[in-house]
């Protein structure tokens, strides 16, 4: 495997890694149709834990079977798939070697009411992901939840335990919980506290949703008005949490989040590119769709990321 410039730059940004750990993040960043241009595409399919089989699959029944999303992110030419123990457990011999894999290792579900203390059990280990040929584990933060100090160090022993095999850390943070508002869970004050405390918790990729202008936390309010930082379009609410994150030193996806129409999520996509993320992680935007409609919508969606769409 050939490391371009780019990815290169890239790795040079995690210090400490061991060649293993970075090996894997040059797995993620060199594959697919983006790779080696520092962009990324990933397919997370988690939602079947977190809001059950048929609010996810039933408009699309082929997304039933775990091999097809598999496939649909080899066929899109994606740099990744991620997904819980037993999605990959379901394809990992007939896909091995086919596409970097993200074993997704906690898991919650929308039949339990976190209240204020939302949280997500271990639903799989390190040693699951280097039995499957996983690239990288992925782990859940909810920053503002009463539970979060638990969350935080989970991740920080199961991280520690990754990294000294070689495997890459990957945080989805997600601000919920405690006094956090609906709005706030998306703001752009809490969204950028949210990927810096991923960055701080040692996470290679950090995975985040799409900020919005609105501001929550009143002590941040006051210095984003005293410093004017800029939040008006999402292009500057990107760029500001890229910043966030150890002044881009840490390679951030975001969400597509609930179902959208393709215009809605190109305009999005473009927003993203042009603040300067590394790309996007989008499931239900693609797996619910027909599989051919998927496949032209992720092929735009790349061409946006190689600045050709």
């Amino acid at each position: 495997m050939k490391i371009s410039a780019e990815v290169k730059k890239i790795l040079s940004c995690y210090e400490s890694d061991n060649a293993g750990t970075k090996t894997n993040l040059a797995r993620i960043l060199m594959h697919g149709k983006l790779g080696g241009t520092g962009k990324v595409v990933i397919l997370p399919v988690d939602q079947g834990f977190e809001h059950g089989p048929d609010r996810s699959f039933a408009v699309n029944p082929d997304a039933y079977d775990p091999h097809y999303h598999f496939q649909l992110a080899i066929d899109a030419g994606l740099n990744a798939y991620a997904a819980p123990l037993g999605m990959i457990e379901a394809g990992a011999d007939t896909f091995a070697g086919a596409i970097p894999t993200i074993l997704k290792v906690n898991s919650s579900n929308s039949l339990h009411n976190g209240g204020t203390a939302p949280h997500q059990a271990t639903t799989a280990s390190v040693n699951d992901a280097l039995r499957l040929g996983c690239s990288a584990i992925g782990f859940t933060i909810y920053p503002g939840s009463d539970a979060a100090f638990d969350m935080f160090e989970e991740i920080r022993e199961m991280s520690e335990e990754a990294k000294s095999v070689g495997l890459a850390t990957v945080i989805w943070s997600y601000p919920r919980g405690g006094d956090i508002s609906k709005i706030g869970e998306t703001a752009m004050d809490i969204c950028a506290y949210a990927a810096h405390m991923a960055a701080l918790l040692g996470a290679h990729i950090i995975k985040v949703k799409p900020p919005t202008p609105a501001l929550e936390n009143l002590e941040a309010i006051k210095v984003y008005e005293k410093v004017q930082i800029p939040v008006e379009t999402l292009e500057q609410r990107i760029a500001h949490v890229m910043k966030a994150t150890f002044n881009n030193r840490r390679i951030v996806v975001f969400s597509g989040g609930s179902a959208k129409g393709e215009t809605e999520i190109y305009n999005e996509i473009r927003e993203i590119y042009k603040g300067g993320a590394n790309g996007s992680i989008i499931g239900r935007n693609t797996f619910q769709r027909p599989r051919e409609e998927a496949l032209s919508m992720l092929e735009n969606i790349i061409k946006i990321y190689q600045g050709k769409f």
